[in-house]
């Protein structure tokens, strides 16, 4: 299933991705740090939401109480529990 979800608080403003059962692919963060947002989408393509979540969850940037990682573990848990009610 394809997942679009709308970040919080960070300079990425979409992240995209496929999920299937817990399993994440292809994420893809629309704005943000190039470098940073091309790095990770590489990095946890094939893992789970669980290894995602434990990994990059309540990671911050600068000041602000989120990251992309931090959203990232927020969206991969929208787009599996999406996919339940589906």
């Amino acid at each position: 299933m394809h997942f679009d979800y709308k970040t919080k608080d960070t300079c990425s403003q979409l992240i995209s991705l496929d999920i299937e059962g817990n399993v994440v692919k292809n994420v893809q963060f629309i704005g943000g740090c190039n470098g940073n947002l091309k790095a990770i989408p590489i990095l946890v393509d094939g893992w789970t939401v669980e290894e995602i979540e434990s990994k990059l969850s309540g990671l911050t940037c600068g000041r602000r109480s989120t990251s992309c990682g931090d959203q990232l573990a927020k969206a991969v848990r929208a787009a599996y529990e999406a996919q339940e009610t589906v």
